[in-house]
């Protein structure tokens, strides 16, 4: 299992993955699940994806190599985010049907998601997820955020914390925390954790982080966020069991 999140704003777009990959509690390995696509000053494009690997690697190689065979439609010549998760989702089927049957006799899922953000100059800055089928949705001002993988240990404090008009700097830390909460209850997210930041119509990826294990930061986030929630807690009144 693996966690991947994006968020979009006003003011650009962030997208952080964890790194972490396994097929029961004694096969635990690392792989990188956010890509970059981009060419900078032309378009920027970011992918992440969870669920099952060797799906997900083969249709990034897949991308990979309609870009160096300067295909007609690949991530660097098609004219619209929209259209890119089009032929994202086009690959993912292509690929799981000519490898569902074999996985499936050994009772293996196939299933698999994407994330795609970023933006093509002229048009504006879009968020989408991809789903296994190759159909997808957009992340909207309503809803500024999207998951896949482990999403839900994650996923209240976006719920409480994130609007269309926070600032990319708070996105960041609320993407930090959202996969720390993620770590602490589910030992199948882990680090390296890599984080991309976007700022809209630059056209180019304006930083990226990489937090490793015992990483200072990341563990001084984790200790401050436990502190504020313990204090928090203390604070909430007891019940009034003699209300009616």
């Amino acid at each position: 299992m693996t966690y991947c999140l994006g968020i979009i704003t006003k003011y650009g777009l962030l997208m952080a993955s964890d790194s972490r990959t396994n097929a029961g509690v004694d096969h635990v390995s690392t792989y990188l699940k956010l890509f970059d696509f981009s060419c900078p000053g032309e378009r920027v494009v970011l992918l992440s994806c969870s669920g099952n690997l060797s799906i997900t690697q083969s249709v990034i190689n897949e991308l990979r190599r309609d870009i160096q065979a300067g295909e007609v439609e690949n991530l660097h010549s098609l004219h619209s985010l929209y259209e890119i998760a089009r032929y994202i989702g086009a690959i993912t089927r292509r690929v799981q049907e000519r490898d569902r049957p074999w996985l499936e006799k050994d009772g293996i899922d196939c299933a698999c998601n994407f994330l795609l953000g970023g933006q093509i100059h002229g048009q504006e800055p879009e968020l989408m997820m991809i789903y296994s089928q190759g159909n997808f949705i957009c992340a909207t001002p309503e809803t500024p955020f999207l998951q896949i993988g482990e999403t839900k240990y994650g996923k209240p404090i976006l719920d409480r914390t994130l609007t269309f008009d926070t600032s990319l700097d708070v996105a960041a830390k609320c993407a930090l925390l959202s996969i720390d909460s993620t770590m602490k209850s589910n030992i199948s997210v882990g680090p390296p954790i890599r984080i991309v930041l976007y700022e809209r119509n630059s056209l180019k990826i304006s930083h990226q982080l990489e937090f490793c294990i015992g990483d200072p930061y990341l563990m001084e986030v984790r200790r401050l966020w436990e502190e504020c929630l313990k204090q928090g807690f203390a604070n909430i009144p007891d019940i009034d069991w003699q209300q009616q």
